[in-house]
C-alpha cells in the first residue's frame, strides 16, 4: 500500500502538471461535470489524495494496494490496461490517469472523506505533542498497531512502522503505556524523519545506513545490526505483517515469553 511519502510525491507531480490547468475532458461518465473547470490545488492527506477544482468539487482517491496515478502526453501509450482506469483528467497538454484505486469519488465536502484522519505525519505544522496526546486518548495499545492508527496521525504505513520500531529498539507488541511521552514522541519523530528523507528523488525508498531498510520484507534474513534472523508475524485486527529482530527488540517481561 502506498504510504504517506508516496502520496506526497504523487501529489507534487500532479500539482506541477495540473494546477491552474483547465480540464477539457474527464472519464468515466460520473466525472464529466469536471470538464470546463480548473484545478486549484492537489493535496496529500496521509494516504489519501485530493484534487480540488474551482467549481468547489474535489476528486478524492485512496490507492490501497494497487492504485496509482500516471501522467501521459496526449496520445501516448499507457503503461497499464484501460480496464483498470478509475479516473482520467485531460488538459491541453497532459492526461492524468488513476488506475486500479478502489476509492475514487467526487465530493463537495472533503470532511466526509478525510475528516476522520489525524495530523499528516509529513505536514510542516505536524506536532509530536499533539500526536502523543491523541495516542493517549485511544488508551494502551500495542505500538505496532498504534503507528498504523490513521486517526492518531495519518500517513505511516507498514514499512515505516517496522523500520521506526527497529531503529528505536522497541518491540512491536510493547504497550504504549510502557513508554513515556518523550519516548513515544521520539518513536513518531523517527518515522517522520525517515519519511521526509524520502520525499525527494525517485520513488524507491532509502534508509540512511541500511539502504532499502533493515527489517521490513526481510523475514528470516539476518538483522543488519546483530545478525539475528528477522521474524515476521501478523499483528492487529487487519493482520498486517510485522517484521522485527527478537534480539534488538526483545519482548517486554510484562508481555510474557518472546514470540
Amino acid at each position: 500500500m502506498p504510504e504517506g511519502d508516496t502520496i506526497w510525491r504523487t501529489a507534487a507531480l500532479l500539482r506541477s502538471r495540473l494546477e491552474g490547468k483547465r480540464i477539457v475532458a474527464a472519464r468515466p461518465d460520473v466525472l464529466n461535470r469536471l470538464a470546463g473547470s480548473s484545478v486549484t490545488a492537489v493535496e496529500p492527506v496521509g494516504k489519501h489524495l485530493l484534487i480540488r477544482f474551482d467549481s468547489g468539487l474535489a476528486l478524492h482517491s485512496h490507492m490501497r494496494m494497487r492504485g496509482a496515478w500516471h501522467l501521459y502526453r496526449p496520445g501516448e501509450r499507457w503503461r497499464r490496461p484501460e480496464w483498470q482506469l478509475k479516473a482520467l483528467l485531460e488538459t491541453d497538454d497532459v492526461v492524468a490517469v488513476c488506475f486500479a484505486a478502489p476509492v475514487v469519488e467526487l465530493v463537495r465536502n472533503t470532511t466526509t472523506s478525510v475528516g476522520h484522519l489525524g495530523p499528516d505525519i509529513l505536514a510542516e505544522d505536524w506536532s509530536a505533542a499533539q500526536v502523543v496526546a491523541r495516542s493517549r486518548s485511544v488508551g494502551p495499545v500495542a505500538l505496532g498497531e498504534l503507528l498504523l492508527d490513521q486517526p492518531v496521525t495519518a500517513g505511516i504505513g507498514n514499512v515505516y512502522r517496522c523500520e521506526a520500531l527497529w531503529h528505536r529498539r522497541v518491540n512491536p507488541w510493547t504497550s504504549s503505556a510502557d513508554l513515556t511521552d518523550d519516548e513515544l514522541a521520539a518513536l513518531f519523530e523517527t518515522a517522520r524523519q525517515a519519511m521526509r528523507s524520502n520525499l525527494r528523488g525517485g520513488f524507491e525508498r532509502r534508509f540512511p545506513g541500511y539502504g532499502k531498510g533493515a527489517v521490513h520484507g526481510r523475514g528470516r534474513r539476518p538483522c543488519p545490526r546483530c545478525g539475528t534472523p528477522i521474524r515476521v508475524r501478523a499483528q492487529g485486527a487487519h493482520a498486517r505483517l510485522t517484521y522485527w529482530c527478537p534480539s534488538c527488540q526483545p519482548t517486554p517481561a510484562s508481555n510474557g515469553p518472546s514470540f
